[in-house]
């Protein structure tokens, strides 16, 4: 038993860095994917996608720090986002982080949990988007097909973390 036991953080740290390194690697060929494809890959949104598998598979801490971190590791290859929206996608991932942890804690109910924390840090997202740049880009961002697909992801995402998490204690 003692063996198992010294195991598990050795497990813990392995699995930490095999999803940070998985995260990095998508958020760094993302740019050359869709210029090479045409496929605007963007619109899954790959860093909450990597956010919403750390969630999943790997430590509350750790996803703080990829929530923290895949936008500025994204600016810094790619030079996109740019800087102010660099900060407002790390503010929108470490609030969804942050009301996940919360809601799920407070409810027990990690769909809602979720769905609720992801569609409540894209708002505020937004709504940081409309000061700081204008209503006509928050529209553009925003676009029918945009939100759309953005509510599929959110209702995927959601029940990938309701089933995943379903046995697992947070």
């Amino acid at each position: 038993m003692k063996i198992m036991n010294e195991t598990l953080p050795n497990r813990v740290i392995l699995t930490n860095i095999l999803v940070d390194l998985a995260a990095l690697a998508l958020i760094y060929f993302i740019p050359a994917t869709v210029h090479f494809t045409g496929i605007p890959i963007y619109m899954i949104e790959p860093m909450r996608l990597m956010l919403i598998l750390s969630m999943a598979h790997t430590s509350k801490s750790n996803s703080y720090f990829l929530a923290l971190t895949l936008p500025l590791f994204s600016f810094l290859v790619s030079g996109h986002p740019e800087l102010i929206k660099m900060f407002i996608i790390t503010g929108e991932l470490v609030l969804n982080t942050l009301l996940f942890y919360w809601l799920v804690k407070k409810f027990n109910h990690t769909f809602f949990a979720m769905f609720v924390s992801i569609i409540t840090s894209k708002i505020a997202c937004y709504l940081a988007y409309w000061p700081v740049f204008s209503i006509g880009f928050v529209v553009a961002e925003a676009s029918p097909d945009f939100i759309l697909i953005q509510l599929i992801t959110s209702l995927i995402f959601s029940f990938y973390i309701a089933v995943i998490l379903k046995k697992k204690i947070l």
